[in-house]
C-alpha cells in the first residue's frame, strides 16, 4: 500500500479538486479532518489534523502520521466501494488520546474523515466498567467471606479472593496470640495455607501500624527490597515490584493486616487499586471479626453449656444409672427438666440422685436450672437429710429474683449385697416408679410440697428396695403430658406409661428408659410438647465384680 503522507503546506493542490473543495466547510470543522484519496495518500487536512497527526513527529518529509487502524478503515471502504456517512465509524488511538473516525465521500474517489475526540467519554465507560467489576467483586467477597464463621477458614478464602483479584499473592496476618501471629497466604490460582509465625512487625514497612488499625502506609513509600523472606510466599513469580500494607478494620480494634505482592514494576499499584484494597481489606475486617466473636462465643456458650447438660450415667458403686432428656424444642440443647447423679466417696456412702422440672421451659427455666443444680451440688454434705436439704434451696429459691418454682424428687442410693436400697422422697413431683422382676409396677409412696413457691416445705420419704433387675423410674411431666395420638390431643398418661413398664420387666434401666422415651416421642408424632426428662435406678442382675464402680466423683 503506498505510503500515508501529508502534503506540505506550500505543496499545490489539484485544479479541480480546488475547485470542487472550495464552497466546503470542513476545513473550518472544530474537528479533526483528513482526506484520503483511493490509494489512501494523504490529500488535504484541517489545521485540528495537522495538529493531532503531526504533533508526535519530528523532521521534515513525508510522514507515516496516518494510524494503522485508520489507514486499515479506510482500505477496507475503499474496497468495497460503498462511501456513505452511514458506514460503520472506525476507532483507534493518536498518542494518549482515542478517535472516532466517519467517512464520508467527496469528489474524484476521495474520502474525507471526521475525527471525534472520544476519550472523555471511553474514560468514563473505562471508569464504568471497572466500578461495576469492583461492584460485583466486592458483592461476591462479601457473600463468600460472610458464608464462613470460622475464623482459619475466613482467612483462607479472603487470601484466595485477594490473590486472585488484586494482586500476584496475598498474605494475611491475624493479631498476635501470645507471642506468634497467624498467617495464611495465597498465590494467584493457588489453595491457601496456614502458618504460625514469631516475627517482629516493624520488619515489614506498615505493617506494625496496620496490625493497630493505623491508616495504611501509601504503596509507593514501600520499597519491596525491604520486604522480610518470609513475606514472599514460595513459588512467588519473581522479585517484588509493589506492595500494598493495609489494615483490616474490625469491629472497634484491628482483624489483622493484608499484604499484596505484585510481581516486576510494569504493574505498579495505582492509587485507585489502592483505594479498591481498602475496601476490600475493610469487608474482609468485617468477616474476620464476625467469625472471631463467633468463636468467642460459641467458646463461651460451649463451656457454659458443659454445666448445663445433663450428665452421662454409668455404673456406679454397683447400681446401674442411666437417664434422657430431650429439651421443649429441637433446636435447643437445655431446658426446665434436669438430672444429675452424685456418687458417694466410696461403696459404702450413699450416692445422692435429683430428677427436677422447673415452671417453664426455653434459656430462662435452664438459667433456674443450672442454679438449682450448683446450691444442690453446694448442700451435698447434707444429702443424707432430704428435709434439710429442700428446706435450704426452697430458702435460696425465695430469695433470688426469680419467680419460677419447682418440682423434684431426691433419692439416696446404697447397695446392699445384690440389693439396692433406696429413700425417696418427692417435692411436689409425681412419685417414682417401681418395676417389679414379676412386671408389676408399683408406685413409690412419697409425697410433698414444691420448692421456691412456700415459706417451707413439706415432704414425705418413702424407702424402697429393688431385688435384682428391678428398676425405679423417675421422670418429669413432660412423659406423661405429652399430647398426640390418633387425634393429636390426648395425653400420653400415666396409664399408658404404667402400661409400657409392665413390658419392660426385667430389662435393664438404659432399656427402659429407651422405651419410655420411644413410646412418648412417637405418641407426641410431630407436635410440640414439654422437656422430657427419664432417669433409672436399676440393681443390675449379676453380681459386680469385686472392686467395680469404686471410682469416686460426680458422674458426668
Amino acid at each position: 500500500m503506498p505510503a500515508l503522507v501529508i502534503p506540505s503546506p506550500g505543496s499545490p493542490a489539484r485544479p479541480h479538486d480546488t475547485e470542487v473543495r472550495t464552497g466546503l466547510t470542513w476545513k473550518d470543522a472544530p474537528y479533526p479532518v483528513v482526506v484520503l484519496d483511493a490509494k489512501g495518500t494523504v490529500v488535504d487536512l484541517n489545521p485540528p489534523a495537522r495538529l493531532v497527526l503531526t504533533g508526535h513527529h519530528d523532521g521534515d518529509g513525508p510522514r507515516d502520521v496516518v494510524p494503522s487502524w485508520l489507514a486499515d478503515a479506510h482500505r477496507r471502504l475503499t474496497d468495497e466501494a460503498d462511501i456513505t456517512p452511514a458506514a460503520p465509524p472506525a476507532a483507534g488511538e493518536i498518542g494518549d488520546r482515542f478517535f472516532e473516525a466517519r467517512p464520508g465521500p467527496l469528489a474524484d474517489g476521495d474520502v474525507v474523515w471526521w475525527l471525534v475526540d472520544r476519550t472523555g467519554h471511553r474514560r468514563a465507560e473505562t471508569s464504568l466498567r471497572s466500578a461495576r467489576e469492583q461492584a460485583e467483586i466486592r458483592a461476591m467477597v462479601s457473600s463468600t467471606l460472610l458464608a464462613s464463621l470460622n475464623v482459619p477458614r475466613c482467612a483462607e478464602v479472603a487470601a484466595q479472593l485477594a490473590a486472585e483479584h488484586l494482586a500476584d499473592a496475598a498474605l494475611i496476618a491475624l493479631p498476635p496470640v501470645g507471642r506468634r501471629h497467624s498467617v495464611t497466604h495465597a498465590l494467584r490460582g493457588g489453595p491457601a495455607e496456614h502458618t504460625s509465625r514469631q516475627f517482629d512487625a516493624r520488619d515489614v514497612p506498615g505493617l506494625d501500624e496496620a496490625l493497630q488499625g493505623f491508616p495504611p502506609v501509601p504503596a509507593r513509600w514501600i520499597d519491596p527490597g525491604a520486604l522480610p523472606e518470609w513475606v514472599v510466599p514460595e513459588g512467588f513469580g519473581g522479585p517484588v515490584g509493589s506492595v500494598i500494607v493495609t489494615p483490616l478494620p474490625g469491629h472497634g480494634v484491628s482483624a489483622g493486616a493484608l499484604i499484596l505482592l505484585r510481581v516486576g514494576t510494569e504493574r505498579a499499584f495505582t492509587p485507585d487499586e489502592e483505594a479498591f484494597a481498602r475496601l476490600f481489606a475493610a469487608r474482609a475486617g468485617t468477616a474476620l471479626s464476625a467469625a472471631r466473636l463467633y468463636s468467642e462465643q460459641s467458646a463461651i456458650t460451649t463451656t457454659l453449656m458443659r454445666e448445663l447438660l445433663p450428665p452421662v450415667l454409668e455404673n456406679l458403686h454397683g447400681v446401674d444409672y442411666a437417664g434422657r432428656y430431650r429439651a421443649a424444642s429441637d433446636h435447643e440443647r437445655i431446658g426446665g427438666d434436669f438430672y444429675d447423679v452424685h456418687p458417694g466417696t466410696d461403696a459404702s456412702q450413699e450416692t445422692f440422685v435429683v430428677l427436677g422440672d422447673v415452671a417453664g421451659k426455653g434459656l430462662d427455666a435452664a438459667v433456674l436450672t443450672g442454679k438449682i443444680r450448683n446450691t444442690l451440688h453446694a448442700l451435698l454434705p447434707l444429702a443424707s437429710d432430704h428435709q434439710q436439704v429442700l428446706t435450704l434451696l426452697n430458702g435460696a429459691l425465695l430469695t433470688s429474683h426469680h419467680t419460677r418454682f419447682a418440682t423434684m424428687v431426691l433419692a439416696s442410693v446404697g447397695r446392699e449385697g445384690r440389693r439396692v436400697r433406696l429413700r425417696l422422697t418427692s417435692a411436689g413431683h409425681m412419685p417414682p416408679l417401681i418395676v417389679r422382676a414379676d412386671g408389676r409396677v408399683e408406685e413409690a409412696a412419697t409425697h410433698g410440697t414444691l420448692v421456691g413457691a412456700l415459706p417451707s416445705v413439706t415432704v414425705r420419704t418413702a424407702e424402697e428396695v429393688l431385688a435384682p433387675g428391678e428398676t425405679c423410674l423417675l421422670y418429669t411431666d413432660g412423659i406423661t403430658e405429652a399430647r398426640g395420638g390418633p387425634l393429636g390431643n390426648e395425653l400420653f398418661g400415666e396409664r399408658r406409661l404404667r402400661q409400657a413398664l409392665v413390658e419392660c420387666a426385667g430389662l435393664p434401666g438404659e432399656a427402659v428408659v429407651e422405651r419410655v422415651q420411644m413410646l412418648a416421642t412417637q405418641w407426641l408424632g410431630g407436635g410440640g410438647h414439654d422437656d422430657m426428662a427419664v432417669l433409672a435406678v436399676s440393681a443390675p442382675r449379676t453380681a459386680p465384680p469385686t472392686g467395680a464402680g469404686e471410682t469416686p466423683g460426680r458422674a458426668m
